[in-house]
């Protein structure tokens, strides 16, 4: 898949959720977990065909949308981050990375958290009721 293509899939992943609740006039909040510094190009890339894909759904920053972002350089920063982002109480958070997803999940139970870029949520942890379906196949001999 491509990457044009894949930041579309997860702009249409985060919108979902806001979409589901959302109301007439209403600003929605979306947290933004990131281990890339705001000047990398690659994050910039990434972040405005995010925000490209969200004005696509209807959601355009600062009218019905607001976007709180936050960078996690050195990633050793990310769960302090986190702890931030949950405090804003938003209504999802995007994170990119094992790392960061597992940081998000150490500090909310409640806010939806949409995850990229990592490798196998099952193994990480991230994906409890996944892991336990798999691990329970395994067991019965079905995989």
């Amino acid at each position: 898949m491509r990457r044009r293509e894949f930041i579309t899939l997860l702009g249409g992943a985060v919108a979902w959720p806001l979409a589901a609740r959302a109301q007439q006039g209403a600003v929605r909040r979306v947290g933004y977990l990131a281990p890339l510094a705001a000047d990398d190009p690659e994050m910039r890339r990434r972040f405005a065909v995010f925000r490209q894909e969200l004005e696509k759904l209807g959601w355009a920053e600062g009218r019905s949308v607001h976007i709180d972002v936050r960078y996690a350089v050195p990633i050793s920063l990310g769960p302090g981050l986190a702890k931030e982002l949950v405090a804003l109480q938003p209504d999802v958070i995007l994170a990119q990375g094992t790392p960061m997803t597992a940081a998000l999940q150490g500090e909310t139970h409640t806010v939806p958290i949409v995850f990229a870029a990592v490798s196998d949520p099952i193994a990480s942890r991230l994906c409890n009721k996944l892991g336990k379906a798999r691990q329970q196949s395994h067991r019965a001999g079905d995989v």
